[in-house]
């Protein structure tokens, strides 16, 4: 009996001592968002892993590299496998936001310097992100229209034909909305596109397409209607940009505002004046030649 015992035993213990213990540690060169981190896997005694990077990513593989594009804070967790047993481990990453942002966008008419803005982090983020991937260089204004706006950010525009259909193109995701009425329409606004009607109905921005406001003046009773019939209040500053510089006021609460052409606004109106064909495309292509981070 005795000895019937310690075999159990023994194998007890061994079954104990196959069992994996989920561990990593990180690695993160930037505290500010988007930023790369590089895990570490130190579990044992594990044959297949899965990761949880927080911001619904996730990986199987045993040392992964991961990107987060907006600030935050992120808890990220390892579950380590073997057989039918798991052991798991939880951590928390944060990222800061980024102090005010300046781009530069060069396009074939003329450089504009951007303002993004820090009360629409997801936007702000993700458009740093696919400035610094090169995502805009080579993409065209595909959709421009005199009076109203400039639009591009469409990655099918690139090396695209003449009578090639535009608009509907995307990294493959949408963004939250983020209006504020600090922020509105006013001339030289960057505002983020997205599908209209039924199918969106939280209003979420296009990952990638946005458009630059060129706009027309806008009278005190026409801005008193639209406070009436949106339920806000503009500004005198506001108010006064309208009136005098112009802008899409109708469009407030509707798309998602997030920064601002702060030098350039002779560069957006001969975007708006290049004569246009079907489907508001511009006859001789406006191209987006590059989009760099400045400060």
């Amino acid at each position: 009996m005795i000895r019937i015992v310690g075999i159990v035993f023994s194998v007890i213990m061994l079954i104990g001592c196959s069992s994996p213990k989920a561990g990593f540690n990180y690695m993160q060169k930037d505290a500010v968002a988007p930023a790369n981190v590089q895990f570490e896997n130190t579990s044992s005694k594990a044959e297949t892993y899965k990761w949880d990077f927080g911001d619904g990513k996730m990986s199987t593989e045993v040392t992964p590299d991961h990107r987060y594009v907006l600030s935050g804070k992120y808890t990220v967790k390892l579950v380590a496998m073997k057989g039918g047993k798991e052991s798991v481990v939880e951590q928390e990453i944060i990222f800061e936001a980024p102090e005010a942002c300046l781009l530069e966008m060069e396009t074939t008419m003329g450089t504009m310097t951007i303002q993004l803005y820090d009360v629409t982090p997801k936007h702000r983020d993700n458009f740093i992100t696919l400035a610094e991937e090169g995502y805009y260089d080579g993409l065209l204004f595909h959709r421009v229209i005199y009076g109203f706006m400039a639009q591009g950010g469409d990655p099918n525009s690139k090396d695209a034909k003449p009578k090639a259909g535009l608009g509907s193109g995307g990294p493959g995701y949408q963004v939250d909305a983020e209006f504020n009425a600090k922020y509105v329409h006013t001339k030289g606004a960057l505002a983020a596109a997205r599908t209209g009607g039924s199918g969106n109905p939280k209003k979420r921005s296009s990952g990638s397409q946005f458009y630059i406001v060129h706009g027309k003046k806008v009278s005190e009773g026409q801005l008193n209607q639209l406070e009436v019939q949106k339920g806000i209040k503009y500004t005198e500053e506001q108010r006064a940009a309208y009136t005098e510089q112009g802008g899409t006021p109708f469009l407030d609460m509707e798309y998602t505002v997030y920064g601002m052409v702060v030098k350039g606004l002779d560069v957006v109106d001969a975007i708006a004046e290049v004569k246009t064909g079907k489907s508001d495309r511009p006859l001789e292509d406006v191209k987006i030649k590059s989009v760099r981070v400045i400060k």
